[in-house]
């Protein structure tokens, strides 16, 4: 064989090897795994914050009733404790005999001084009399007239009458007992009575006045209120505020009682994510977003507020970005999902204030 043959043949031979390694198939790559995760979206929401607090129910106003004169005999007593009264209706009867004689007494002065100074009139300047003697006339009736006022005044406090309308929640006046510094009478005026909260520190600086409130007696009795007067102090051993809320004229309400109240929070827009989305690793909550890629990528979240299954985002991904609920914490980032239908989350509803309790109708002895 020349050499000629010989190259032809090793051509062909090469020529065969490209073909046949040409017509070999490839090795086939392994197919990306996907993992089917069901998604929602980062939503704005209202959540309500909501706060409660206990406390005792007080007089909004009470009028002490008492006399400024010490030690004179209660004669009769005219109400009893939870009788409703008038502004000016007598309450009790004092005893005025060893007023009576004193007053008719300075009457006497009064009149006899007033005769004098009247005697003196046109004297002045005349040489008649002396002026220091006209002047000491004229003082002594002025005197004897401001004698017989006070003991005229005292006179009419013998009757001791209300000065408000309302209830009477005390009576310490008894028939025969001496009058002192204390009271005879408390009156709640008006009838209105409220509730004094103690809310703890951390809720009271979202209340405000005007804000709905929903009071629950022991009984169960719910009535709507409204906060009256928040209190600028916090009590630095309890670290409690306090609240004040009024309340509608009922029977029902009496000073003393316990009752608790409920807050309805302001309601605000904010970003939720359904509380299944949230999962925590050592670092603190994290959320598992899905991008326009069907990736999976972890961010760290700040949260807040809980309610009705849905949890708010103080920091984390915008409003509308998708996130991965259950089997998100096992996803690592770069991970390509399927996204699965999104189930819409159900919020707890909003709490409704209690229909006001009617006030019950007076009876004919009361009006």
């Amino acid at each position: 064989m020349n050499s000629t043959t010989a190259c032809l043949l090793l051509a062909g031979a090469t020529a065969l090897l490209c073909a046949c390694s040409q017509q070999k198939p490839a090795t086939p790559r392994a197919p990306e795994s996907v993992r089917a995760v069901t998604v929602a979206r980062v939503e704005s929401r209202a959540l309500a914050s909501a706060a409660s607090a206990s406390g005792l129910l007080v007089a909004r106003e009470e009028a002490a009733v008492g006399v400024e004169q010490a030690g004179v005999r209660v004669l009769r007593v005219l109400v009893e404790e939870g009788a409703r009264v008038r502004a000016g209706q007598p309450l009790a009867v004092l005893d005025d005999a060893l007023l009576r004689e004193r007053l008719a007494q300075a009457r006497a002065q009064a009149a006899q001084a007033g005769s004098e100074a009247e005697r003196v009139r046109g004297l002045d300047g005349s040489g008649v009399m002396s002026e220091e003697e006209i002047g000491r006339r004229r003082s002594q009736a002025r005197i004897a007239q401001a004698q017989l006022r006070e003991l005229e005044t005292q006179s009419r406090q013998t009757t001791v009458r209300a000065p408000v309308s309302g209830v009477v929640i005390e009576r310490s006046a008894r028939p025969g007992s001496l009058s002192g510094g204390e009271p005879l009478f408390r009156i709640v005026r008006d009838d209105q009575v409220e509730l004094d909260a103690e809310v703890p520190e951390t809720a009271i600086l979202g209340i405000e006045p005007g804000q709905p409130v929903a009071v629950t007696l022991a009984d169960g009795q719910v009535f709507a209120g409204r906060v009256r007067l928040v209190s600028p102090r916090i009590d630095p051993k309890t670290k409690l505020g306090r609240v004040r809320v009024a309340l509608p004229v009922d029977a029902d309400l009496r000073v003393g009682g316990f009752a608790r109240a409920a807050f309805a929070g302001r309601s605000a827009p904010v970003a939720t994510v359904p509380e299944k989305a949230v999962h925590f690793e050592a670092s603190g909550p994290q959320l598992t977003l899905i991008d326009r890629d069907d990736r999976a990528r972890r961010v760290a979240v700040k949260t807040g507020r809980r309610s009705g299954g849905v949890v708010e985002l103080l920091q984390g991904p915008p409003v509308g970005s998708r996130v991965a609920l259950a089997g998100g914490a096992f996803l690592i980032d770069g991970d390509r999902v399927r996204p699965e239908p999104v189930v819409p989350e159900p919020v707890a509803p909003e709490p409704v204030a209690p229909t006001p309790h009617a006030p019950k109708p007076a009876s004919a002895a009361e009006r």
